[in-house]
């Protein structure tokens, strides 16, 4: 008998040992929360969910229930299955998780004497049926999406259905005819054509844009090809130079992240540490409409396209690093760690591999104008945040008509840098939680402290120019107030605070219009 709602336990691999041998789990796999990286190589494996690959996040999953032996369990997951979510099947095993497909079920068991081959056969055109029944989009366009649901999860046992399940599912939904026997067959060999070129190393763009035109239309219908929708979508975007530009500008910079991922993430027992709502938020944001503009572009609809590249124009790159991004860059180790960062990619991306430059020129120049443009993105950054946290004097010689233009510098770069004074505050206070995260990694203890107090800073300064990007609601000053009494003592100079002066030169800049013709706030 099956074991219904199974809770989720610490170590779920222990206790699904512990059910026994012949023990497999039937669990709903959720949407992943932690955020992809864009250079992703290696293909998703179409049909599994991931859930058993090593660093997988296990919250992610909710078991149905346990099942005993391939038969049962083929059989509940043909049940189960509802064309909307994704189930899984897993065992395990020593050292680890593994994720079987029903295909790989269905084919043990016909290699099975002891198997009962036509209630085998029943059970797979039941499934067959209902996957072209509950598909919204009827009729002859509900049996192409359920060819393709076969081949996803399938093509372990056979790539289209077999004769046997496809007449009998025919049946069922009451058709005969041989056009629509051979739409199913034709469909599954074109999607398991598809998902064979997926292994490829090097593919051309157009090859790309072609397979996503293929499975575009059929995601809605097939989870299992949403995420390989994603993926060619993103592939195609990485050789797209305008996309990467878009991409360029909006990312938000999460470079504490990934370094502790780096550091971290490969050292077994230590955690590390979660990227902070807000930036993760941004983060989305920025891959939804790199997405976007890459359908646009490669749908024909060249004027949506266009206006999302004029939406975000590209910086140009700094041919000399500002005073204020200097400073900045001398106190934060996040932005000498952001710097180094993008040296490294832009001298691994120039080395010379004429291997690579014949096979994929696209990637490469995509690649080379996501670091130019990256590079005066983060410029914009570091420029704004060192006028937040270090304000200059205005200028001894300069008129006193020009001092609240020059204080008011501070919140336009603010405003090239993130967008608005409200992003910026998001920013600014999702990577101060991220910094004060327990446990704090090893290898930033030493600088975790003062980055948040400069970070602090920053934010604060903003408060001051643009009080409306702070909401001044009740849980919001309770946060604040216990990062504060929560935040170790900062080194003696770690930040800097704002003179009254420059204060007031703020406040006059945004109570006053531009006195001089042609220049704005």
């Amino acid at each position: 008998m099956s074991e219904q709602h199974a809770p989720l336990p610490d170590d779920f691999r222990t206790w699904l040992t512990e059910r026994g041998e012949d023990a497999y789990a039937l669990a709903w796999v959720a949407a992943g929360s932690e955020p992809p990286g864009w250079a992703e190589t290696e293909a998703p494996r179409v049909g599994e969910t991931g859930i058993a690959r090593t660093g997988a996040d296990l919250t992610r999953i909710a078991v149905q229930e346990v099942t005993r032996g391939r038969q049962e369990t083929l059989r509940r997951w043909l049940q189960l299955d509802d064309g909307t979510r994704q189930l899984a099947i897993i065992t395990a095993e020593l050292g680890g998780l593994r994720e079987h497909t029903p295909g790989e079920l269905a084919a043990e068991l016909m290699r099975d004497p002891d198997n009962d081959e036509a209630r085998l056969t029943d059970l797979l055109a039941s499934w067959l049926y209902r996957r072209n029944a509950e598909a919204p989009q009827g009729l002859e366009l509900g049996w192409i999406a359920a060819a393709a649901a076969w081949t996803c999860h399938m093509r372990a046992f056979i790539r289209f259905p077999p004769p046997s399940v496809l007449l009998s599912s025919m049946e069922r939904a009451g058709e005969q005819d041989e056009a629509t026997a051979d739409l199913v067959v034709s469909t599954g060999l074109k999607i398991a054509d598809l998902l064979d070129r997926l292994e490829r190393v090097y593919r051309p763009r157009t090859e790309l844009v072609e397979d996503w035109h293929a499975v575009q239309p059929l995601a809605a219908d097939v989870p299992a090809l949403t995420e390989m929708t994603d993926w060619l979508l993103d592939q195609i975007a990485l050789r797209d130079a305008h996309a990467q530009q878009l991409r360029a500008v909006l990312e938000p910079d999460i470079t504490d992240y990934l370094r502790d991922r780096q550091v971290d993430g490969s050292l077994l027992g230590v955690t590390v540490p979660a990227l902070d709502a807000p930036r993760a938020a941004h983060l989305d944001q920025a891959r939804e409409t790199v997405r976007a503009y890459t359908a646009a572009a490669h749908s024909g609809r060249e004027q949506e396209a266009q206006q999302l590249l004029d939406s975000f124009p590209v910086p140009a790159r700094s041919l000399a690093t500002s005073g204020p991004a200097a400073t900045w860059r001398q106190h934060s180790a996040t932005a000498q760690d952001a710097v180094a960062a993008l040296t490294a990619q832009r001298a691994v991306t120039t080395a010379e591999n004429p291997a690579d430059y014949f096979a994929d020129p696209e990637l490469l120049h995509a690649e080379t104008s996501y670091l130019a443009a990256r590079e005066g993105q983060l410029h914009l950054i570091h420029d704004a945040l060192g006028r937040l946290a270090f304000p200059a004097p205005a200028p001894r010689d300069l008129p006193e008509a020009l001092a609240p233009i020059a204080a008011a510098q501070t919140q336009r770069r603010v405003i090239e840098a993130f967008g608005t004074p409200e992003r910026a505050a998001q920013a600014l206070d999702g990577q101060i939680h991220y910094q004060l995260q327990q446990p704090v990694p090893a290898h930033r203890r030493a600088t975790t402290g003062a980055e948040s107090d400069l970070l602090t800073s920053a934010r604060d300064a903003l408060q001051r120019i643009a009080p409306s990007a702070v909401p001044l609601d009740e849980e919001h000053i309770r946060a604040r107030t216990q990062e504060a009494m929560a935040r170790p003592t900062a080194p003696d100079g770690a930040a800097t605070a704002r003179p009254a002066a420059q204060d007031e030169a703020h406040t006059q800049a945004l109570a006053a219009g531009s006195a001089t013709p042609g220049v704005n706030r």
